[in-house]
Parts: structure tokens; sequence; C-alpha cells
């Protein structure tokens, strides 16, 4: 895989990244001129899904700034392609590149559901939220095929099992009968994350995400439900999407969200060197603009990883974003706080192999 950048549009159309060089664990990767004449064109970079058999799948953390202590991830990697994406890093930890390969190399956990399954019966498992989406879209496009986010939240609902979804995808209209029982029953939270009314940004910045009002009227398609919907306005981009802010909160409180949130533009690791990329390309004018506010906000560095911190910034400009929510909250009637799940209905089911009741 080339580690230059790919200089023809045409092989990256659709692709939000400009490069893919080696990961923080990769070997060297390295081209390699072998002499041979290539007069045919470069193909378009495909997408490439690779099966994981996963050994556990709830993942705990301990971050004191993240409402929730357990997530699943059915995928790795994200074909969505979004150029900010925080979770890019992580990709390096499988040998890949947070680049091209984040977006186009995925990795899917066909037994997911299973291991989920078997996590929940644990007898030292004890009840919590759990998140879905928080690092890669569990509705990204190959979801179509693999069915693993379906599959899990067939699990959770017999299990009774409080989630919350965080997507972009529309494919999580395909599961509407599972979320409306469930948020029938208190268990069940979506987020669906807006982060541009342009479609014409969003289509460079999100190439292969659902369009801003396909978005929105999945929205409305979950609220008509009976299924709680938050709006987020996330990651609000410095000079670039900034002055949505307003506008994005009134259009999620139309299409029917009851709860609105907002992150700042994160740039850990590799993130920062690929989206200023992305900026010399497709936004040159506003690169130094854009630059300069993150820093102002993080120390004078890129990124601020500090608990805390690495969500909202610090300074002027990120408290000016913060008045600005609340006050576009408070006048369109969108909590930032949503009621808790529940977990008192947790039971696990009849297993096979179980004894029968006597009585």
């Amino acid at each position: 895989m080339e580690q230059m950048i790919h200089n023809s549009t045409a092989r990256r159309k659709a692709r939000a990244s400009l490069s893919n060089a080696s990961g923080r664990f990769d070997l060297a990767r390295e081209d390699i001129d072998d002499g041979w004449a290539q007069e045919a064109p470069a193909e378009a970079i495909s997408t490439d899904v690779r099966c994981e058999i996963a050994r556990s799948v709830i993942s705990y953390n301990r971050s004191p700034d993240l409402p929730f202590d357990r997530s699943v991830n059915p995928y790795r990697g994200c074909e969505h392609g979004c150029i900010y994406c925080f979770a890019r890093p992580s990709h390096a930890y499988l040998g890949l590149s947070p680049g091209l390969d984040f977006e186009t190399r995925l990795i899917a956990r066909p037994n997911a559901a299973e291991v989920l399954q078997r996590e929940l019966s644990a007898s030292r498992y004890r009840v919590a939220t759990l998140a879905m989406g928080t690092n890669t879209d569990p509705y990204q496009p190959c979801e179509r095929d693999y069915g693993i986010t379906r599959a899990c939240l067939e699990v959770l609902q017999a299990f009774n099992h409080p989630i919350a979804i965080v997507t972009k995808g529309t494919l999580i209209e395909r599961d509407i009968d599972i979320l409306s029982e469930m948020a029938a029953k208190g268990l069940v939270r979506v987020g669906i994350s807006v982060t541009t009314l342009d479609p014409d940004l969003s289509r460079r910045m999100e190439p292969r995400a659902p369009a801003p009002a396909r978005r929105l009227a999945v929205i409305n398609r979950l609220s008509q439900a009976g299924v709680p919907v938050r709006i987020m306005t996330s990651p609000v981009v410095p000079g670039l999407t900034d002055h949505e802010l307003e506008a994005l909160l009134a259009a999620g409180a139309a299409a029917g969200a009851d709860t609105a949130s907002w992150i700042m533009l994160r740039l850990p690791r590799e993130v920062s060197e690929l989206w200023q990329d992305w900026l010399a390309e497709h936004e040159p004018g506003r690169a130094a603009k854009v630059m300069a506010r993150l820093r102002e906000m993080h120390g004078g560095r890129d990124y601020d990883p500090r608990w805390g911190q690495r969500m909202r910034g610090e300074g002027e400009y990120a408290s000016m974003i913060g008045r600005r929510f609340k006050a576009a909250c408070k006048r369109l009637g969108l909590e930032e706080k949503a009621p808790d799940l529940r977990v008192d209905l947790f039971q696990r089911p009849p297993q096979p192999g179980d004894q029968m009741a006597l009585f």
C-alpha cells in the first residue's frame, strides 16, 4: 500500500483520506519501482471485509468523561470514512493504516452475538447500559451483508439489557421492530450524528455516510416509532461548521429529537496529519483558521488528551460554543441529559442445557 499521498483523485473517489501512511505498529511501507511500465490507470480503491473470530466483545473503560463503562463494536474500521474520526488510530493496533486502510480494510466479527450472549450469561456479570457505535459505526454499509448488529440487538432484547446506540447509518431503520419494543420498556436510546447541513461539505468530509437530510429523516422515523433520539452535533469544527450549531439543533428538534449533545473536533495521534492533509486539499482557505482555533483550545497543541479537556477544549472559544449550545437547547426544548435507561428488567433467559424448574 502506498505511503505517499495519492495523486489520483479518481482512484480516491468517495474516500476521505489522502494517504495510507504506516500505523504506529506497522512495518515500514515503501513504494518500489520494479521497472514494469504501468499503462493502465489505477483502479478505484475497493472495500475489503475480512472476518475475525471474537473471543470477547464487551470492552470496558474507566474514562471519567464518558457516560458509559462498557461497549460493543461489531466491526473494526468504518466505510463511512469520516476524515475527522477519532477512532482511526485504533486501526494501527491491527498493523493497518489509520488512513485509507481504516475506511477500506474492515474487520467483521460474525460470532459477536454468540459471544455477547455468553458474556451476559456469566454469573459475575452486572448489568449497566451497553454502548454501541462508540468506536466504529454499527450500521455502516457492510452491516447489510453481515447482520451482526441486528444479531447483537436480538441478544440484548432477550436479556432485557439496556443499550445506547450511536450511528450515522440509515440501516438502523431496518431494526425499528426491535428498537421500538425495547424503547417501550425504557431499554434503548439512539444518537444520530449530524455534523453539517451542507450536503457538499458532508460528502467531502464524510464521503460514504448518508446525506444530512437523510439522517434527519432517520431521527424522524425513530421518533415516530417511539424510540428516544439524541441529535449529536459532533464534531463541531471551528471555522468550518461552528456557525451551523443552532441550525443543526433546530433541524434535530424539528425531526423529533428530544436530547442533544456536542463534542469539539478531536485530533488524536494520526488523525491530526490526516485532517490537515484533507484541509489542504478541500478547504485551503480556511485551514489556518481551523488549526489556530483548535490549538488555542489545547494549549498550543493540535490535541490535548487529558480527561475533562479532550471532548470540549478550554478557553473563551470553547466556552462560547458551550453557551451557544445551552441557549439553543433551552429555546428548542432539547434536554442535555436523557433519563437513565432501565437496568431492573435484566434477566438471563433460559439457556440450552439448563436444568428445568421442578415447580
